[in-house]
C-alpha cells in the first residue's frame, strides 16, 4: 500500500510538471527578417556599379580590384590607371563575406553556401556552380544594445534586423555572431591583364585579414575552428571535400607555396598543405590573446594583435617571429602598435593598418630594429587591410579605398582615394 502512494504522488508530480505554463518572456530585441533559401539561391546577378557603402574585404586580380560590399555583394573596378580606377559593375550576391579568384572564376561564401561565378566577360558575369548548406549558419551583425530574439533556420537565412518587442519562451540557445570573414593572399599570382574580363590564368591576392585561399586546385575556407576544403580541379564546379578541425578561435589564413598559417586569438597554427586534402599539423607558436592576422616572407612571420572588444587583452603589437625552422617558431621581437588591423608585406617593406594611427610603413631589413625604420605614416585613416604588389599599394579603410604608389620607397604618394557613398 505505501509503494503504491509513493507512484501515485509521482504521477501526480510529472503530471502538474506538464500542466505548467511555458515561461516566456517580453523584451525589446533585434527581430530576424528572412530571405528564403530559395530566394537567396535566385538572388545572384550583375547589376550596375554603384558607390561603396560597407566596403569590407579586397581582392586584386589582373587590373581588377573586388571590393566586398558586406553581405550584400562586390564591385569590381577596372584599375589598369590607379590613378583614375573605374566603377565597373556589381554582383549582387547577399549573405557575402569573403572572396577568392582562380583563373575567370570567383569563390564567395554566400551565407551557408560556396558560389562560383564566372567573371571572364566582365559584361556578362554569371553564376556556375554553388555547393549547398556547407557553411555555418550565420548571422549579419546587430545592433549589440539589444539581445537577440529567437532564430528559426527553416525559415531561411537571416536577411536583417528589426528593432521591437518580442514575446517568446525563454532560449538559450546560441547563435553564431556575423562571420567576419577576412580574406588571404594566395600563391601563383598573376598581375598581366585580362581583356574585357579577368583572365584564365593565375590566382589573384587577398589582404591579410582571409579566410579564404587557394593552393593549387584547392580551395579553403576557415570559420572559427573548421576549415572547409574544396576541389576546384574544375574550376566552375567547386566539390566539397571534407571539413577539417583546425583549431579553435581561428580568424586569418594565409597560405605561401605548400604552407598555411592560420591566425587565431591566441598564437599562429602552422599546417602542411603539400597534400591539400590533408593538411598536417606542424606546429603551433602561442602569444597573447588577441585578434591576429599574420603575413609571411621568407624566414619571418608578422603578426598584428589587437586588444579589445571581442579579442580578449588590451595589447596592441607587432610581433616578429622566425620561422627559419618551420617546426620550431621563435619569437625575436615585439613592438608596441596602437591598434592594428590588416597588414601586407613586399620584400622587406612592411605595410601596418595601425588603427587611429593609421598607414605605418617600415623596413623590416632588420627585424630587432623595425621601429627605427619608420619609412612613411599616414595618419587620421581608420584602415582595415592593405594589399602591397608590385609598388602599388591597395588599402581599404573606414571611408573608402586608398592607393599609393611605392615603387620609390623614399617617395611613398597618394594615387587615388574612392569614398562612401
Amino acid at each position: 500500500m505505501k509503494t503504491s502512494a509513493i507512484y501515485l504522488f509521482l504521477i501526480l508530480a510529472v503530471l502538474q510538471t506538464g500542466c505548467k505554463d511555458k515561461i516566456t518572456e517580453i523584451f525589446v530585441a533585434n527581430s530576424p527578417t528572412y530571405m528564403t533559401y530559395k530566394d537567396m539561391r535566385l538572388a545572384v546577378k550583375q547589376s550596375a556599379a554603384s558607390p561603396l557603402v560597407n566596403p569590407g574585404k579586397i581582392y586584386f586580380k589582373d587590373q581588377y580590384i573586388f571590393i566586398v560590399e558586406e553581405m550584400k555583394g562586390i564591385h569590381v573596378f577596372d584599375n589598369t590607371n590607379p590613378s583614375s580606377p573605374i566603377n565597373l559593375t556589381y554582383i549582387e550576391l547577399p549573405g557575402i563575406a569573403d572572396i577568392a579568384i582562380k583563373g575567370n572564376i570567383l569563390y564567395a561564401d554566400s551565407y551557408v553556401d560556396m558560389v562560383a561565378v564566372d567573371i571572364a566577360n566582365l559584361t556578362a558575369i554569371k553564376e556556375v556552380g554553388r555547393v549547398q548548406d556547407v557553411l555555418p549558419y550565420t548571422l549579419p551583425p546587430y545592433d549589440e544594445k539589444y539581445p537577440l530574439a529567437q532564430i528559426d533556420e527553416q525559415k531561411g537565412v537571416v536577411a536583417g534586423w528589426e528593432i521591437k518587442e518580442v514575446k517568446q519562451e525563454i532560449n538559450t540557445s546560441y547563435y553564431p555572431v556575423y562571420r567576419d570573414w577576412e580574406s588571404g593572399k594566395t600563391a601563383d599570382v598573376n598581375t598581366g591583364g585580362g581583356n574585357g574580363g579577368v583572365s584564365p590564368n593565375g590566382v589573384g591576392i587577398g589582404g591579410s585579414m582571409a579566410r579564404f585561399g587557394i593552393y593549387l586546385n584547392t580551395l579553403f575556407a576557415i570559420d572559427n575552428t573548421t576549415l572547409h576544403i574544396f576541389s576546384i580541379t574544375t574550376p566552375e564546379t567547386p566539390i566539397f571535400k571534407k571539413d577539417f578541425n583546425a583549431g579553435w578561435s581561428i580568424e586569418t589564413l594565409f597560405t605561401v607555396g605548400d604552407k598555411m598559417f592560420l591566425g587565431s586569438q591566441s598564437g599562429m597554427r602552422i599546417y602542411d598543405i603539400s597534400i591539400p586534402n590533408s593538411p598536417l599539423y606542424i606546429c603551433d607558436f602561442w602569444h597573447m590573446t588577441g585578434c591576429d592576422p599574420v603575413v609571411v616572407n621568407g624566414n619571418y612571420a608578422y603578426i598584428t594583435l589587437r586588444g579589445g572588444n571581442n579579442c580578449g587583452n588590451n595589447v596592441n603589437q607587432l610581433v616578429v617571429v622566425s620561422i627559419a625552422e618551420i617546426t620550431k617558431p621563435i619569437e625575436l621581437k615585439t613592438y608596441p602598435m596602437e591598434g592594428p588591423y590588416g597588414l601586407g608585406i613586399d620584400g622587406n617593406t612592411l605595410f601596418i593598418c595601425d588603427g587611429d594611427a593609421g598607414l605605418k610603413i617600415f623596413d623590416v631589413t632588420d627585424p630587432f630594429t623595425i621601429t627605427q625604420h619608420l619609412l612613411a605614416q599616414f595618419p587620421d585613416i581608420q584602415t582595415y587591410d592593405v594589399i602591397p604588389v608590385k609598388g602599388l599599394l591597395i588599402m581599404i579603410g573606414d571611408d573608402g579605398l586608398y592607393q599609393y604608389d611605392y615603387s620609390n620607397i623614399k617617395d611613398i604618394r597618394l594615387l587615388s582615394k574612392i569614398g562612401l557613398n
